[in-house]
């Protein structure tokens, strides 16, 4: 049982530097490298605790939780570290994209042109479908909450906040 938590903590650890290394090469604003790696960690975290056997998830339901937690937090977060919460999102949920999916169904496309059998044409497909609706889900879970929330600007979400004197007089 102990064994299965540090898996899941040592998954979320690389998640989160996943993330960190795709907000490093976008050129992120260094005040925000850290709260790209807590979302990043946090996202993995929930990911990964949600397949695990005991719970029983599957990959598509634990990435739409995952990607809309990271959503949901970007919002106050990039509001605390000044920056639009797209640049704490996206690098966040970059390591969630299924590229072992996509390249076994593009082998599969290579090899059915090869061999027509059904079954590998059934694997292809489950592989491009699994694809697609993980990425999907992944645009989704992030974007979903910044529709729902965000009116004009981060800036006027209702987090409460102290309001300074000034915001007062208006």
């Amino acid at each position: 049982m102990i064994t299965d938590w540090l898996d899941i903590l040592y998954k979320a650890f690389w998640c989160g530097c996943g993330a960190l290394g795709f907000a490093v090469l976008f050129n992120t604003p260094s005040r925000a490298l850290f709260a790209i790696f807590l979302c990043g960690f946090t996202a993995g975290l929930i990911k990964f605790t949600i397949i695990h056997p005991d719970v029983g998830g599957g990959i598509i339901l634990a990435s739409l939780i995952a990607a809309s937690a990271v959503g949901f937090a970007s919002i106050p977060v990039s509001h605390w570290r000044h920056v639009p919460p797209i640049i704490i999102s996206i690098p966040s949920v970059i390591p969630f994209v299924p590229g072992s999916y996509a390249y076994r169904a593009m082998l599969g496309l290579i090899k059915f042109i090869n061999q027509t059998e059904v079954e590998v044409l059934t694997k292809t497909v489950h592989n491009g479908a699994m694809t697609f609706f993980i990425v999907m889900v992944l645009a989704l879970g992030v974007t979903l909450p910044m529709l729902l929330f965000r009116i004009e600007s981060v800036k006027k979400v209702g987090i409460p906040v102290a309001r300074r004197k000034k915001d007062k007089n208006r």
